[in-house]
């Protein structure tokens, strides 16, 4: 098999290490790493499986790769590449280069054991994080905006630096919760407020992804059991927290993403609240924050044991509130497990 890659873990996937400046070039049983001499020395130390090339060109570096392995075919994920970098490459080759869109993220789609185990301890740090952040927004919350909010969970979720974060927090209070994916504003926590949290950080490279809704008062947690003063905002909440259970323990490997997305999209729609359930209920996490499965309710990927993906059914009423609970699972020996 011949292909080429641009995508930061895409090659890391493949060879253990990456950087912004990369490509990486598979023909036959020969791989390469081509990068630039800024990154000579953590390239020869950390790539494995594959040559590292040192070319200020890198574009060129390949074309020679390509035009000395005499392949024919040679295959590329358009997502990956501009269009000015693959003309580089395409315009000096006589080559068929073949687009296969999520190339990498379709051989990824299946964990490793080892994967596994790296992904669980990324949900369990990212859940140990979220237990810091309920005692700092307790001691030092109450007042502050979403902006200062998101700037103390990027804080506690990176350790202060010693992580990286899986995308940048999303921390809404009240009406701004109605956004899926929330921008900070200026509004304030305050007592009994609503308060949405969805976050991450990577282990190893490896995303984890949370998210919890609740009520902001003195002795609140980031616990999945939440009791609201409001009697339509707990309905809500119930309906979400109900999709959310009945999606994990429901499904089973050899169901369609979309079986299991109906799971989760049936309760909220026989709680009234089908119209405000504007999103898929999950997606695989892995190097990327987003990949393969989608549990989206037109998915026919059939779900396999060894895919992780996340379940997090939502409800979004406009102006008014949202609510949303996300866990990530892992299928093993034909079930749902919450990592």
């Amino acid at each position: 098999m011949n292909y080429m890659l641009k995508d930061e873990n895409a090659i890391y996937y493949e060879c253990g290490y990456s950087c912004d400046n990369a490509l990486y070039l598979r023909l036959g049983s020969e791989a390469f790493l081509i990068t630039d001499s800024r990154y000579m020395i953590e390239a020869q130390e950390n790539v494995q499986n594959a040559q590292v090339v040192i070319d200020s060109d890198l574009y060129g570096a390949a074309v020679k790769l390509l035009e000395q392995s005499k392949a024919k075919k040679v295959i590329f994920d358009p997502k990956e590449w501009t269009v000015a970098g693959y003309e580089k490459i395409r315009s000096q080759c006589k080559i068929d280069f073949e687009a296969v869109a999520d190339y990498s993220h379709k051989k990824r789609i299946i964990k490793s054991d080892n994967e596994l185990k790296i992904l669980a301890k990324a949900a369990k740090l990212g859940a140990k994080a979220f237990d810091k952040l309920a005692k700092v927004f307790k001691e030092k919350g109450t007042g502050k905006d979403e902006f200062h909010l998101t700037y103390m969970a990027k804080s506690v979720l990176s350790d202060f630096g010693k992580r990286e974060l899986s995308f940048s927090p999303i921390v809404a209070i009240g009406a701004n919760a109605a956004k899926p994916h929330a921008m900070p504003t200026q509004r304030m926590l305050r007592k009994d407020n609503l308060l949405l949290v969805d976050a991450g950080l990577k282990y190893k490279r490896y995303c984890s992804d949370r998210t919890r809704t609740v009520r902001f008062d003195k002795n609140f947690t980031f616990r999945s059991q939440q009791s609201f003063g409001s009697k339509k905002i707990q309905k809500a909440y119930d309906a979400v927290r109900k999709a959310h259970d009945n999606a994990i323990a429901k499904a089973r490997s050899g169901m369609q993403a979309k079986e299991i997305d109906a799971l989760a999209r049936g309760i909220i729609e026989k709680a009234g609240f089908g119209e405000y359930f504007v999103h898929s209920t999950g997606h695989g996490v892995g190097l990327d924050i987003h990949e393969m499965p989608y549990i989206s309710s037109k998915s026919d990927t059939v779900i396999e044991d060894g895919m992780v993906y996340t379940i997090e059914p939502g409800i979004y009423i406009p102006g008014k509130f949202g609510i949303r609970i996300e866990d990530m699972v892992a299928m093993v020996d034909g079930k749902a497990v919450i990592l």
